[in-house]
């Protein structure tokens, strides 16, 4: 797929040598492609350094399930409407397991019917992020029954490191090309 922005784009002629050092480490690493953010920032090499280490912690390093990193990852690209994140992560999602009805219902931003606990308090302390910037109390106790402390920093970061993404994705315009529908209206 064709992926394009609304930043210039990097060439052989304008790439500067730090540019091409985190191109390679990002081409190298696990992900193997530019998808997604990285299009954008690789513009600064300093970030593009630091965010991918990070994206590739919370995506592949976590204690938390596939299924509920990719369940947190398409509520927040629900949240944002954010094109580029749903179309990346939702055959993911699905092959981790989350069901049909979940991904359409996140997609229409309706509340899911949920098969676990689990995955309904990730949902749920996503939601209380994204509305009220906090995270009560029961909430916040049942998250560390089910996933430990440890296991809620975790989360938090993933949802915080794919606010970022999202953030940058819609910022920059980032299209992934093709003829697939896009998930929200624009």
């Amino acid at each position: 797929m064709p992926i394009s922005s609304r930043l210039t784009p990097l060439s052989e002629q304008n790439t500067t040598p730090e540019q091409q050092r985190v191109l390679d480490a990002i081409l190298s690493g696990p992900r193997g492609n530019l998808d997604g953010p990285f299009l954008a920032w690789v513009h600064s090499p300093a970030l593009a350094d630091h965010a991918q280490r990070l994206g590739a912690f919370c995506r592949y390093g976590t204690r938390l399930e596939v299924r509920l990193t990719e369940l947190a990852i398409l509520t927040t690209a629900a949240w944002w409407r954010s094109q580029a994140e749903w179309q990346i992560h939702e055959p993911i999602a699905r092959q981790a397991g989350l069901a049909d009805a979940v991904i359409e219902a996140l997609r229409q931003r309706n509340v899911p019917a949920f098969a676990t606990p689990e995955d309904a308090c990730v949902y749920a302390i996503g939601m209380a992020l994204y509305h009220t910037r906090r995270v009560p109390d029961e909430l916040y106790r049942q998250g560390v029954t089910l996933f430990g402390e440890a296991g809620m920093v975790e989360l938090i970061g993933v949802y915080g490191y794919y606010s970022l993404v999202a953030m940058t994705l819609n910022a920059f315009a980032v299209d992934r090309g093709g003829d697939t529908p896009l998930p929200f209206a624009e």
